[in-house]
């Protein structure tokens, strides 16, 4: 991987699919860096993920592949777990602005984030890409070179939808990776009387009133939605695969909630086993299990898929290997700081796209590939955690701004995040109101100076 010698840069159309946050920042930095972008948005606005609605699907779980599908899975008492220094975009910080509704918290609710990301794309026109209420149906490569891009335009006459068709020089996928439900499999489930739902379904803890609760997960929107339905429900058992199978505890948290191994079967009388030796008659099962990448609009022949959710084949998370740079990924990765991720991503993209940055040969990419699949492998990581960065999250975002030549994470960025990290980990209740990072908040304020 190298910087060209280029002196002059090269111009390109660029699509980008997805107007959320990895969408207007993607579309920033390829305009910046000279582009033609269009970006295309089913949706009626920006936002992406931090659009809420109290709507939900059709069928509870996410599988009837006819439901209407609801793009968010936002709650709608979400708060970000992360804090908003850590949070924004490196030149763009994520501070309170003056205005109606503003909320000043550091962990805000999700209507912060929107409000934050539509000043974003105002500040640096963005809209002016956007072809709203597009939805892209096909992505397809022609003449070795080139993307055709269809979309279907919902008409304002509510008649039949326009496809359209476009050619592009290059595509960025930035449809985001929050709607589609994975759901644990259990055995004998068809036969259990209960009902079930995937937390991308979750809006508010009503239907849980007064019921026996199985929650299925360990992320930090199951241990939130543990929390409020403990609030109302007659008992909360958490089922987690990162626990020892023999674990059984009463959460310290709340009286009514327990931690258990994972289930080990579900049965026709209602009552669900464990792994731990326990047995509990239930109401309801809650899926907060992940979701799934997915992207059926992508036209490959096979070659790039999406096995266990791993999509690949990957070079750095980003290009594939046989259509790079042509085809491109913005925010996969997850356990991660994902605005300043997105950021750093698109800065490469853009560079590549522009011949300023120049890729490896295919070969060399799909051998660096194929090395990292086999480092997992021998690390015992699972296909499905391919795209779970963790503490490689520093290291990558410092060799992709190498690339950049641009700023990587400041300091008191990464350590603001491993210190949250640690509280919700110890403190999964109080971890947004209590903390004691201020002088990382200090740091964070200082080089925010020179942005506002």
């Amino acid at each position: 991987m190298q910087t060209s010698n280029a002196t002059s840069l090269t111009s390109r159309h660029v699509a980008v699919i997805g107007a959320g946050a990895a969408g207007l920042v993607a579309a920033r930095e390829l305009r910046r860096e000279g582009h033609q972008v269009v970006v295309f948005e089913k949706d009626s606005q920006i936002g992406g993920t931090w659009v809420y609605t109290p709507q939900v699907e059709t069928d509870p779980l996410g599988l009837d592949p006819t439901r209407h599908i609801v793009h968010t899975s936002l709650y709608k008492s979400l708060r970000t777990n992360l804090p908003r220094e850590s949070m924004g975009f490196m030149d763009y910080p994520f501070v309170t602005r003056a205005g109606e509704g503003s909320d000043p918290r550091r962990f805000p609710g999700h209507a912060e984030v929107l409000k934050y990301l539509q000043d974003f794309a105002r500040e640096f026109g963005i809209e002016e890409m956007v072809r709203f209420e597009c939805e892209v149906v096909s992505v397809e490569m022609v003449d070795n070179e080139k993307l055709k891009v269809k979309c279907k335009r919902m008409r304002p006459d509510g008649g039949d939808d326009d496809l359209l068709d476009e050619v592009f020089d290059a595509v960025v996928v930035c449809n985001g990776h929050f709607t589609y439900p994975r759901i644990a499999e259990i055995p004998g489930i068809n036969l259990w009387p209960g009902k079930q739902i995937h937390s991308h379904n979750y809006r508010t803890p009503e239907l849980f009133k007064d019921k026996v609760v199985i929650l299925i997960g360990s992320s930090a929107s199951a241990i939130d939605l543990s929390l409020e339905i403990g609030g109302i429900a007659k008992e909360v058992h958490i089922a987690s695969r990162s626990v020892a199978n023999d674990t059984y505890e009463k959460r310290a948290e709340c009286d009514n909630i327990w931690l258990h191994s994972m289930i080990k079967s579900a049965h026709k009388d209602g009552s669900v086993a464990f792994r731990d030796g326990n047995t509990i008659v239930a109401d309801i099962i809650l899926h907060c299990t992940g979701y799934k990448y997915y992207f059926p609009f992508l036209k490959t022949n096979g070659i790039v898929t999406v096995d266990d959710n791993r999509v690949g084949p990957l070079y750095k998370h980003v290009f594939p290997p046989i259509f790079a740079p042509q085809l491109s990924f913005v925010g996969l990765p997850y356990r991660s700081l994902p605005f300043p991720i997105f950021e750093i991503q698109s800065k490469w993209i853009s560079g590549v796209l522009s011949d300023r940055i120049v890729l490896p040969s295919q070969e060399d990419m799909m051998e660096d590939v194929n090395t990292f699949y086999s480092t997992l492998e021998d690390s015992g990581v699972p296909k499905h955690h391919t795209h779970s960065m963790g503490d490689t999250m520093i290291d990558y975002n410092a060799w992709v701004a190498s690339l950049c030549q641009c700023p990587c994470f400041e300091e008191w960025r990464v350590q603001m995040f491993y210190e949250t990290a640690k509280r919700l980990n110890a403190n999964p209740k109080t971890f947004r109101d209590e903390w004691e990072d201020d002088n990382l908040v200090l740091q964070a304020c200082e080089d925010f100076s020179k942005y506002i």
